[in-house]
């Protein structure tokens, strides 16, 4: 009986769902950065004021919001970008939603789902790498 090689089919499936799952976090994500450049950092800023961090790093927002979800979507530097997207949510968990996190919302649900879904997205982005279909390749460098 002949073996069937199972490689190539499941080669593509895997790369496809990498490029799913980067796409669709680095688009929503990227959606929430060109709401701040709509409106500008003064929000950000006086967040990192309120806290007494410096101003300087509320501009960090438009990496991990706008810089690091473009990346994710052509998929170059994936790993290093999805992990900026996954620091940029800690840091937006701690400063603005540490107080739902033991909360459920009205309808059942974790009050931070939203937050969640895309800090580990982006965590599972950065293990499972970018895929062949990126600009940087299955083999690329940080892919």
């Amino acid at each position: 009986m002949a073996r069937m090689d199972f490689a190539t089919p499941v080669s593509a499936l895997e790369d496809s769902g990498k490029l799913l799952l980067r796409v669709a976090v680095g688009v929503l994500m990227l959606l929430h950065g060109i709401a701040k450049i709509a409106s500008g950092p003064d929000w950000v800023l006086g967040l990192m004021a309120k806290y007494e961090l410096p101003t300087v790093l509320g501009y960090g927002v438009y990496l991990g919001e706008v810089v690091a979800p473009l990346l994710l979507i052509v998929g170059l530097w994936t790993r290093p970008a999805a992990l900026v997207v996954a620091i940029n949510m800690v840091v937006a968990l701690a400063l603005v939603h540490t107080h739902e996190l033991a909360q459920l919302a009205n309808t059942g649900g974790w009050a931070l789902e939203l937050q969640g879904m895309y800090l580990f997205g982006a965590l599972a982005v950065a293990l499972l790498g970018a895929g062949r279909f990126s600009l940087g390749g299955a083999g690329g460098r940080f892919n």
